[in-house]
């Protein structure tokens, strides 16, 4: 039974780390606050895939009673530490990603073009912001072909378990 515990600790120990040294990153006062407008940027580079409301439930949590604009450290630390403890906001598996670009290439080409990608993006489900929307075309954009090919686009996005 220890030896589970000793695990867990270990686990705990080492989410912690990566927590301090992203929060960090964003903490330029070095005050053990940063913007709350980084929080999105700091959970994703901790390997989690928030949608745009389940990050905003997120803040609510972390958040003081009275919204000051800043995330203390020792608010985000804990709630942080649950989410990657119980694996809250997995990324999507490729195979899943694989088949909804392959739905919205209904001539089976393997590539969206860019106005193709921009239309779906923009215009169906929950709608990417402008800055999202560039953010992913200057990763999936082909630059010589001008095109998304999608297989290509969706390895650099599968982020390593391990």
């Amino acid at each position: 039974m220890a030896d589970a515990r000793d695990k867990e600790e270990v686990k705990v120990a080492e989410f912690h780390k990566r927590i301090k040294e992203a929060f960090e990153v964003f903490d330029h006062e070095s005050n053990n606050t940063v913007d709350v407008r980084e929080i999105g940027t700091i959970v994703r580079s901790l390997g989690c895939c928030p949608s745009e409301g389940e990050l905003h439930d997120l803040l609510a949590e972390v958040e003081e009673e009275e919204p000051t604009g800043y995330i203390r450290y020792e608010k985000f630390l804990p709630v942080m530490t649950k989410v990657l403890l119980e694996g809250r906001y997995r990324p999507i598996p490729d195979d899943v990603l694989l088949q909804a670009f392959e739905t919205l290439d209904s001539a089976k080409r393997g590539f969206l073009t860019k106005e193709e990608l921009i239309k779906y993006m923009t215009e169906e489900g929950e709608p990417f912001s402008q800055e999202e929307m560039e953010e992913m075309l200057s990763a999936a954009v082909d630059p010589e072909s001008n095109l998304i090919h999608y297989k290509d686009y969706i390895t650099t996005m599968v982020i390593d378990e391990n």
